[in-house]
């Protein structure tokens, strides 16, 4: 394409801007030119899921050790060093991020390690001073941790966690999401004290009430303070740490304080607004089901689009993107569906409708089971873990399942495959079960445990 530097050029190199760029440059030869202003690989890769997830499996040896010595193992004392497990995760991240910086170069993709933003709709200009054109931009800038204004003392963000020289004693996480709750269990199992907050009734929102409930009990199971309807009226360092006055006017001190309380997307200062793209109240690009935007050389996926805010529905729409506008074969990526997980102790995994959204959109009937598993209950464990199944009461077909176990987001992604397909509960009830698993319960469930509405007869 004659007149252009690139064919496209990719602002961000997190998941959904690296497999878009790959994709067009690899597979369908376009010239690409890619900027990232960080580490390659986004927050998933650098600040996000995959550290994340190895801190998760460090918390969880003390655990798997004292359940070592209930099975009669003798297990000596042991001991967390941060600072061995920090260098390794450093070493550990420094090869992903080569890796995707490899892949980039390896599919011909151009890397420009600067900041970008748009001078007009095909123009980006860097941080260098360098300008380019392409005939078609793809912002995936993704998004960042919010914090309130005016807070009166030092707070951290999920993204500090990681690069913490040493853990502190006492801790306050604030937020009742996902990233809150996953690392309040992870710093508690690494042996910090921790504290929780969160302004609502019930931590993580839009996930299953039932399931929800069992991981808000796990959590204070594990001796995490979790105090919910609660949040922090003001903040103030002295020399006991940091005095957190709660809204009730009470006072506790602690050594540091995380803010989870959200995420925006990543546009400020882009130049999105000049070139007539009016951003969503959150700072969001709006796009169309092409994640094209009102400009029609400039698309946008990812986080930065605030639609499914999920590693792999970026790296699906960025594919989506490259096939569409260099491979000639459109379709547009499909959010409807999609499975996740909470990495907490035990594990939720979901996907489909919850039951309170099931019920508002007809006759729904419910089948659940809550139990303690075998691993557990040998030792003398009270852990509880459930299954649940929200099944359309016309055509049997399962909108939605909810699993609260160890492991439940592997099992979550073979059940979604199911609710994909359509299965309807028959369908589950005639697989036979794997004898003994949790996952059994899966196919054993016969029993109604709750209607919503009625079906019209006649």
């Amino acid at each position: 394409m004659p007149g252009f530097d690139y064919d496209l050029f990719v602002i961000g190199g997190g998941s959904g801007g690296v497999r878009a760029a790959r994709i067009a440059a690899g597979e369908y030869g376009a010239r690409v030119g890619l900027a990232e202003e960080s580490r390659m690989g986004g927050t998933c890769v650098i600040r996000g899921c995959v550290p994340k997830k190895l801190m998760v499996f460090a918390s969880a040896v003390p655990d798997a050790l004292a359940l070592g010595r209930d099975y009669g193992w003798d297990i000596a004392p042991a001991q967390f060093d941060w600072p061995t497990f920090r260098a390794r995760l450093d070493a550990e991240l420094d090869r992903l991020e080569a890796a995707y910086r490899g892949g980039l170069l390896g599919a011909g993709v151009t890397i420009h390690d600067a900041r970008a933003t748009l001078a007009d709709p095909h123009t980006v200009r860097l941080a260098t001073g360098e300008t380019f054109t392409a005939k078609h931009i793809l912002i995936a800038t993704g998004g960042r941790p919010h914090l309130p204004e005016g807070l009166g003392a030092p707070v951290l963000t999920s993204n500090d966690i990681f690069l913490l020289d040493r853990l502190p004693e006492r801790l306050l996480i604030v937020g009742g999401g996902y990233i809150a709750c996953e690392f309040a269990q992870v710093m508690a199992g690494l042996g910090v004290g921790v504290t929780q907050f969160y302004r609502g009734e019930q931590i993580l929102r839009g996930f299953d009430d039932d399931a929800r409930a069992l991981v808000a009990e796990a959590t204070r199971g594990c001796g995490i303070d979790l105090q919910t309807g609660t949040d922090v009226a003001a903040l103030s360092e002295d020399g006991q740490g940091i005095c957190v006055t709660r809204t009730d006017g009470a006072r506790a001190w602690f050594d540091a304080v995380v803010y989870a309380t959200g995420r925006h997307p990543n546009t400020e200062g882009l130049g999105l607004e000049a070139l007539g793209i009016t951003l969503g109240a959150r700072g969001q690009i709006p796009v169309d089901g092409w994640s094209q935007t009102a400009v029609p050389s400039i698309f946008a996926v990812g986080d930065v689009t605030d639609r499914m805010n999920l590693t792999p529905v970026a790296i699906r729409e960025g594919h989506a993107f490259a096939d569409t506008v260099f491979g000639a074969r459109p379709y547009k990526a499909d959010h409807q569906l999609v499975p996740s997980a909470v990495f907490t102790r035990p594990e939720l995994g979901s996907v489909g409708l919850t039951e309170a959204e099931a019920a508002e959109r007809g006759p729904v009937e419910i089948y659940q089971t809550a139990f303690r598993p075998m691993k557990t209950a040998f030792a003398g464990r009270p852990e509880r873990v459930m299954m649940k199944l929200v099944v359309d009461a016309g055509s049997r077909r399962v909108l939605g399942c909810h699993i609260v176990a160890p492991e439940a987001g592997e099992m979550i992604q073979l059940a979604a495959i199911a609710v994909k397909m359509g299965a309807t509960k028959e369908d589950f009830d005639r697989t036979c079960a794997v004898h003994p698993t949790m996952a059994e319960e899966m196919v054993t469930m016969r029993k109604v445990t709750r209607h919503h509405g009625t079906i019209a007869k006649g």
